[in-house]
């Protein structure tokens, strides 16, 4: 080869590399006039997302349809905006690139979900009365709910399969904006699969939970939230229920204290770590089953409490509060309790948790009021004047927050609910979100849990060298009982010494396989009794608040070390149920690199 022929030659890749370059940036330009079309087409889409949930919710569907249709022209143009040569050339732009790459799989897999998810999940809300599904007469049409689920179940494996894509979006690196979007359409389809996956477990299970197969008995604890129990309140009053081929009645009714009573010993073995934590309480006394979060723990005890005294084993326990109730009066209407006051969505909490106890003439009252209360609503909730969307609207939301929960004595039933808030399951591990519990069990032995009103903030405030991310909860109790004025049912044994001061056990769960470093009210250390329990590290603190004042107790935790450094994460709460909703704020999101 010559001499020019060889300097022309090697002056080669260096000429690919440039004319690439130039392709890469004129790509690159072009790409950000298709993206400025593609976020024009995004943003109409994010306007019909508002306003198909909106119609859906109002149950109306041809609107609903004409807007889906709308939405995914606009998804699908951006799509179609987001492919081809220039996003190619974008991709592999370095650092750049990464935005490209997590915007184009976002878009894809919002056009995914707008081709096929949301048209399945509508044509099954036009082809499904809901009148069926809730019970007439006293009776659920079990037919009808043995029709939906394969399609639900179909609907929502489409959903899992975009939100498993989401999770696995990049977004390290990326701008602030497009992780915001990743992040909201990701927390979008988790609303979103809350909803489609009780949907599908419910239209599963129900039929042989309502006795399609075999009459069901189960034992329902209505819970009282005026003094606190980890899973909600001290279980009062109790009904066992009857479900036998979608008929569901009553068949006999009692209180805790005075039917069930207390035993010698535990009626099941406990572990020492449990007895540790809560004393052999747990297992002796009806109403202290539920010291502990984890409500399998809780069903089981009382299930073998309930066969002690009356000879009958149940297949189930169902648990309920107040505020549950409270929920489906807005789909029943105003209820007349026989012997009392008409209950109505807005005045129930504050007549069964307070104004109960005001009235009470002798001991027992309040249980049998409660056990009438449930009973009425059971009632009405079977009535034709019922509206079916409401109801199932509020049997959703009253299950969300843990206060509808279910233990079936079926292994196969409890797998299908695992995982699920209805379980009431503390779970022994976290994956991608460290968890921490924050539990409060009555220490006054009063009724005072009425006038607690909490509040918790939790951050990541530090990263350690071994992977470990530090978390802060900052926990506020405050009392907004009267200081004088209250009856002896509500001030009860009075344990804080003055007896209008709420004392409140609180148990902080570390996330699984972490640990408690700390514990300071008003900046000065303060003792915490330890434990542990479903892999999770529980510290125990006494708190007593007078009327009118708050306290904060700051606490220190520590997570497992992380399983994947340098990805951003937020922790999740779990909370006890209360009269009052909680006053929360977690995160924000946040990495920690790879440790040393």
């Amino acid at each position: 080869m010559t001499g020019e022929p060889r300097r022309r030659w090697r002056r080669w890749p260096t000429r690919m590399l440039v004319i690439a370059t130039c392709l890469a940036l004129l790509g690159a330009g072009w790409t950000v006039v298709r993206a400025a079309q593609a976020k024009g087409n995004l943003a109409r889409a994010a306007h019909l997302v508002a306003q198909l949930e909106r119609q859906a919710r109002a149950g109306d569907l041809a609107e609903a349809r004409r807007t889906l249709a709308a939405l995914r022209t606009q998804t699908r143009a951006a799509r179609t905006r987001t492919a081809g040569p220039g996003w190619w050339a974008a991709r592999h732009v370095p650092v750049a690139g990464r935005n490209a790459v997590a915007a184009q799989a976002l878009v894809r897999t919002l056009d995914d979900v707008a081709q096929r998810g949301l048209p399945a999940l509508l044509d099954l809300a036009g082809s499904v009365d809901l009148a069926t599904l809730v019970p007439r007469h006293g009776r659920v049409d079990l037919t009808s709910l043995a029709s939906v689920a394969p399609r639900l179940a179909e609907a929502d494996a489409e959903l899992r399969a975009a939100r498993g894509r989401v999770a696995a979006i990049e977004v390290d690196g990326v701008l602030d904006k497009v992780r915001a979007a990743v992040t909201a359409f990701r927390d979008g389809l988790d609303r979103l699969l809350s909803l489609t996956g009780v949907a599908v477990r419910a239209a599963t299970l129900l039929p042989s939970l309502l006795g399609a197969e075999r009459p069901r008995t189960y034992l329902m604890l209505v819970q009282n939230l005026a003094e606190l129990r980890a899973t909600g309140g001290m279980a009062g009053a109790f009904a066992v229920l009857r479900a036998d081929r979608g008929e569901l009645r009553i068949v006999r009714q009692g209180a805790a204290a005075t039917d069930l009573r207390t035993f010698p010993r535990p009626v099941l073995a406990l572990h020492p770590a449990m007895r540790l934590l809560y004393t052999d309480r747990l297992g002796t006394y009806p109403a202290n089953v539920n010291l502990t979060p984890h409500f399998p723990t809780a069903a089981a005890l009382v299930r073998e409490m309930y066969r002690r005294r009356f000879g009958q084993t149940v297949d189930g326990v169902l648990a309920v509060d107040p505020v549950a109730l409270s929920y489906l009066l807005r789909a029943t209407g105003p209820v007349r309790v026989p012997g009392g006051r008409t209950l109505t969505a807005d005045g129930a909490v504050a007549t069964l948790l307070s104004d109960v106890y005001l009235r009470a003439q002798d001991t027992g009252a309040e249980d049998r009021y409660f056990a009438s209360a449930a009973r009425a609503v059971f009632d009405a909730l079977g009535s034709a004047a019922v509206s079916p969307r409401t109801a199932l609207d509020m049997l959703a939301r009253a299950a969300r927050e843990r206060r509808i929960l279910l233990w079936t004595a079926d292994p196969r039933e409890r797998t299908a609910i695992a995982g699920t808030a209805l379980e009431g399951a503390l779970p022994e591990r976290d994956g991608a979100r460290p968890t921490v519990g924050v539990f409060l069990n009555d220490g006054s032995g009063a009724k005072l849990g009425y006038y607690l009103r909490p509040a918790v903030d939790l951050r990541i405030t530090g990263c350690r060298s071994d992977g470990r991310r530090e978390l802060t909860a900052w926990i506020t109790l405050r009392s907004v009982a009267p200081r004088s004025g209250l009856p002896r049912s509500v001030l009860g044994l009075g344990l804080a010494g003055d007896p209008y001061t709420v004392r409140t056990n609180v148990m902080v769960f570390s996330p699984a396989q972490g640990a408690l470093v700390a514990a300071r009210m008003g900046g000065t250390p303060v003792p915490f009794g330890t434990g542990a329990e479903r892999h999770r590290a529980v510290g125990v603190l006494t708190v007593d608040v007078p009327p009118g004042a708050s306290r904060t107790v700051e606490i220190t935790l520590l997570t497992a070390p992380t399983p994947e450094p340098g990805v951003a994460t937020r922790p999740h709460l779990w909370l006890t149920p209360t009269a009052t909703a909680w006053r929360t704020s977690v995160g924000p999101d946040r990495a920690c690199g790879r440790p040393r």
